[in-house]
């Protein structure tokens, strides 16, 4: 049992996780009712189940960043493919209300899966063309996703003609707002998405390719992997997790809003990988962590709120937060404090 608790301590997920617990901690001591949950029409409320719900986009951006990381890479273009999707879903379910007969007729102008695999086909367009500057033109990530950044959130306001396109269509808000099974429907997405994803990195040899990249790209070469092909693969998936993400979002708030979809969302997908324990640097990589470090933000956003603090403080309460936590991640860090306890028991 010993053993098992160390191997887990030296692991990935053991500081994400350790400040989630201790962000829950907080919130059970200084705010009534936070980890309450009740159960109303066979469905589970609380706070709780709202951070659930409401991280599980960030959670997909951070799934597909972490392979962007993991190669020594970047994206920061998922905010604007988040628009682009629900830009494109919207247009094509349409935002015409049509009411016969005093009764609301729920239409769309073509089928909902048509609409739907049209988006997330879309959002990974946007991700090839990332993997293909990057892989095959040899462009800086940061330069090659920037520019998508910016041209993608243009391309979404000239699809939706700068217009908030409200959708009507009530089936296509069961994404982001239904229930299955008691829970939001976004947490089996999510589940799903990880499950697919991280069988596709550990169960086959792309995992250890996308480290060995990271690791060392040059290297990789000479032992026969492909570096771009490898970069086209994690950029494809990393828009294709942004397009999915971008349908929770736009069937959430049931409208596609171009200019706000999705903003700065990059950000906190970022965060979210380097809170879960991963390194910028690229290399070894853990999805499950970046999932916890999405939690984590979505918590520390969520106790900001709950606590009554101004919303214009809540950046730098998260900004505060983060540098504690990356701190505590440094192994610089962590030597220092264990040569420090080694020395204090000597003295002692």
């Amino acid at each position: 049992m010993f053993q098992l608790l160390k191997k887990f301590k030296e692991s990935q997920i053991f500081s994400p996780l350790l400040a989630l617990l201790i962000l829950l901690l907080f919130d059970f001591i200084f705010i009534d009712g936070f980890l309450s949950i009740e159960i109303r029409d066979g469905r589970l409320f609380g706070t709780l189940i709202d951070i659930l719900n409401r991280a599980a986009p960030l959670a997909l951006l951070a799934i597909g960043m972490t392979l962007v990381i993991a190669t020594g890479g970047i994206d920061l273009s998922v905010g604007a493919v988040i628009a682009i999707s629900g830009a494109i879903a919207a247009k094509l379910i349409g935002g015409q209300l049509v009411i016969e007969n005093g009764t609301v007729q729920y239409v769309t102008q073509v089928s909902l899966p048509i609409a739907l695999l049209a988006s997330i086909g879309i959002a990974a367009l946007c991700g090839m063309w990332n993997g293909f500057l990057v892989g095959k033109i040899k462009v800086q990530p940061i330069v090659a996703t920037l520019i998508l950044m910016v041209a993608g959130r243009g391309i979404a306001q000239l699809i939706t003609k700068a217009q908030i396109i409200t959708i009507y269509y009530q089936p296509f808000h069961y994404i982001g707002t239904g229930y299955l099974l008691g829970l939001p429907f976004t947490i089996f997405i999510v589940a799903l998405a990880f499950l697919l994803v991280n069988l596709f990195v550990r169960k086959t040899a792309v995992g250890l390719y996308i480290e060995s990249i990271g690791i060392n790209d040059t290297a990789s070469k000479y032992v026969g992997i492909k570096p771009s092909r490898i970069k086209f693969i994690v950029y494809t998936i990393c828009g294709l997790m942004a397009g999915i993400a971008g349908l929770i979002v736009t069937s959430n708030v049931k409208a596609a809003d171009a200019n706000n979809a999705g903003l700065w969302k990059e950000l906190d997908a970022i965060l979210s990988v380097v809170i879960g324990g991963n390194s910028l640097s690229g290399g070894k990589f853990t999805i499950a962590g970046s999932i916890i470090g999405a939690l984590v933000v979505q918590t520390l956003t969520t106790t900001v709120y709950a606590a009554g603090i101004a919303p214009e403080v809540t950046l730098v309460v998260k900004a505060v937060v983060v540098v504690i936590i990356t701190i505590i991640q440094s192994q610089v860090f962590r030597d220092g404090i264990s040569k420090l306890i080694v020395k204090r028991r000597d003295l002692t």
